[in-house]
């Protein structure tokens, strides 16, 4: 007697997709990027008119060079960015290793990252009553150390998920063989940090870089950042100089931005 034979089986058609469905997706896109688009097509525009299309040119790029007011503000601007990074990188390194070793429960881990998440006007306004108490006065140097302490927290933050991820027993093994604390986190600890050192150190550099919240209440009116030195213009009204550095700024967070997410992805590298 010959078994039966076993019955087809019959794949499950497959729903199609929605219609409609993306439209949300795509309108939130279009919100999001096409006054960006707007402002890069229109730094190309001959005109002097921001909203009369009447040709390409690359004539507000040279302009934007001759600008001694936005020179300088851009200047003032990479010497907060580069100052606050440095700033950022080392005390965010230390800060994350520290918490990372030698604490339990999330307390002091909420405290670290508190500032990249409290309203910056809050930040602001509390830097500049503490700098006033000081008697501390107002510059680069002032704006340098505020952008420093939020930019802390972004780096204490990706250092910590890059830790997350490394073995603890080679720092074991580093220091059975006879190294000391020091000696294990230079040449075991901090080449595995690396990549996460150098996302967060790029994410700061971004962030401190078109920082206006925080500068306009910590940064004397003698050095404005380019930020402030925008919004003073803006107010008249925008003219194509402006348009053409938004583009050359935007740039700059874009690479910025990849380089970051790129470096970040190696925490979460399993072990």
């Amino acid at each position: 007697m010959t078994d039966a034979a076993p019955a087809p089986v019959t794949s499950r058609p497959r729903r199609g997709r929605p219609r409609g469905i993306l439209v949300p997706l795509w309108l939130g896109y279009v919100f999001l990027y096409l006054p960006i688009l707007v402002v890069v097509v229109m730094s190309f525009n001959e005109s002097r008119n921001l909203f009369v299309w009447t040709g390409f040119s690359l004539r507000w790029y040279p302009e934007l060079f001759a600008d001694g007011a936005m020179m300088q503000g851009l200047a003032n601007t990479l010497i907060v960015a580069t100052g606050a990074t440095l700033i950022a990188t080392v005390l965010g390194t230390l800060l994350a290793y520290g918490i990372h070793h030698y604490t339990r429960g999330g307390l002091i881990r909420a405290f670290a990252i508190a500032p990249a998440i409290l309203p910056d006007l809050l930040l602001g306004i509390g830097l500049l009553t503490f700098f006033s108490l000081l008697s501390f006065t107002l510059g680069l140097h002032s704006v340098i150390l505020a952008h420093g302490v939020f930019a802390t927290a972004f780096v204490t933050a990706i250092v910590l998920a890059r830790m997350a991820n490394l073995d603890p027993s080679l720092e074991e093994a580093s220091r059975d063989l006879g190294m000391g604390p020091a000696k294990t986190f230079l040449r075991v600890t901090l080449p595995q940090l690396a990549p996460g050192i150098v996302a967060g150190a790029l994410l700061a550099f971004t962030l401190s870089l078109d920082e206006f919240v925080i500068a306009f209440f910590t940064t004397a009116p003698t050095q404005p950042t380019l930020p402030i030195v925008i919004y003073s213009m803006v107010r008249f009204g925008v003219t194509p100089e402006v348009n053409a550095l938004a583009t050359l700024l935007l740039l700059v967070s874009i690479v910025a931005v990849i380089s970051a997410q790129r470096l970040t992805r190696l925490t979460g590298t399993s072990r």
